[in-house]
């Protein structure tokens, strides 16, 4: 549960905004209505649900398997890019699958000529006005941004091999993001009818796409949203210039490691010099007319304290401690202290 912090409280809030949307249907309030992104000719439209949709979904399935990507790969790519600049790349790519799925719409609804009609035969006799059958036209769910999510992921770890079920052989990762890109892609032309927004998947990838491509080509791109992610999370995040290069980041992991390692050790021994016992040092004040000559008069009177206790030594080893005058005790007392 160790997960980093966008990543841990974007499933947060889309389960907190599930639960509601639970309550407040007991209540007659539908969040899908509110906060799901209508189409922009619809009277029920709203700006702010370009945002607003992607933390809404239609049913626990929905939710289940979209925070179990955001959770399986976000919080890969969070430590990668940092929380801000990958918080940033969700947002975008989310707004941006948005934006895709208004123009599959709008092209939709040019291609079914619905302009000249304002009544739609929805089926079992049911006529309906032209508003109300727009206002039908509505997007949630997190897809597009763990679309974009899942497309940096395989950028980024192209060579990862996974195990998707029930293909019975690990993947590598580029291959499943483009096998994915493509369903989905065959899934839209195919106008399939089964109530998932297609165009809206690949969106986020499209525009999750871009964003990696700008990077890519401006070391710069993080001034707009702070840089780098803000110091990021784990060991990866607050690298500025990573996506200039897109590397395969398995590939310099090790080098990567080592650097940090160099880096703690320096640390290490810098807190640790503080602590260490310096070399007392001999300072004097020489009287002599050079450095010289101080330093041939310091070896002198060493040598001469030197045979001054030799000499008391001796004397105690033929006649005892007690043999010592006082002059000679004070001496002995005086060497043993230096």
């Amino acid at each position: 549960m160790n997960m980093p912090p966008v990543t841990k409280n974007l499933i947060i809030i889309n389960l907190l905004m599930f639960l509601a949307k639970v309550v407040a249907e007991r209540y007659g309030i539908d969040f899908d209505d509110l906060l799901g992104l209508h189409y922009f000719m619809a009277s029920d439209f709203r700006l702010y649900q370009l945002f607003t949709y992607m933390f809404v979904h239609g049913n626990l399935t929905h939710i289940f398997f979209n925070m179990f990507a955001v959770w399986m790969f976000g919080r890969i790519m969070e430590q990668v890019m940092g929380s801000q600049r990958f918080l940033f790349f969700y947002i975008v790519c989310g707004v941006g699958a948005g934006l895709v799925q208004e123009g599959a719409q709008y092209l939709e609804y040019l291609y079914e000529g619905l302009a000249d009609y304002d009544q739609v035969n929805v089926g079992n006799g049911i006529i309906m006005p032209m508003e109300d059958f727009l206002n039908r036209w509505t997007t949630v769910g997190a897809s597009g941004a763990v679309y974009g999510v899942l497309l940096s992921f395989g950028m980024t770890f192209p060579e990862e091999r996974m195990f998707i079920i029930p293909i019975p052989f690990p993947i590598k990762a580029k291959w499943f993001v483009m096998g994915y890109a493509v369903i989905e892609l065959m899934s839209a032309l195919g106008h399939s009818g089964d109530g998932l927004a297609h165009m809206a998947h690949l969106g986020g990838m499209l525009f999750g796409l871009a964003l990696i491509l700008y990077w890519r080509h401006h070391s710069g791109g993080g001034r707009f949203f702070g840089g780098g992610g803000g110091g990021g999370y784990g060991g990866f995040g607050g690298y500025d210039n990573y996506f200039t290069r897109y590397e395969d980041v398995t590939h310099t992991s090790t080098s990567r490691q080592t650097t940090l390692t160099q880096r703690v050790r320096t640390w290490w021994q810098s807190f640790m010099s503080r602590f260490r016992r310096k070399p007392r040092m001999n300072v004097r004040v020489g009287h002599g007319t050079s450095k010289h000559a101080d330093d041939m008069q310091w070896r002198q009177q060493k040598q001469q304290r030197e045979a001054e206790v030799d000499a008391i030594l001796a004397k105690i080893k033929q006649g005892g401690y007690s043999s010592l005058t006082d002059e000679e005790k004070r001496k002995l007392f005086e060497a043993s202290e230096q």
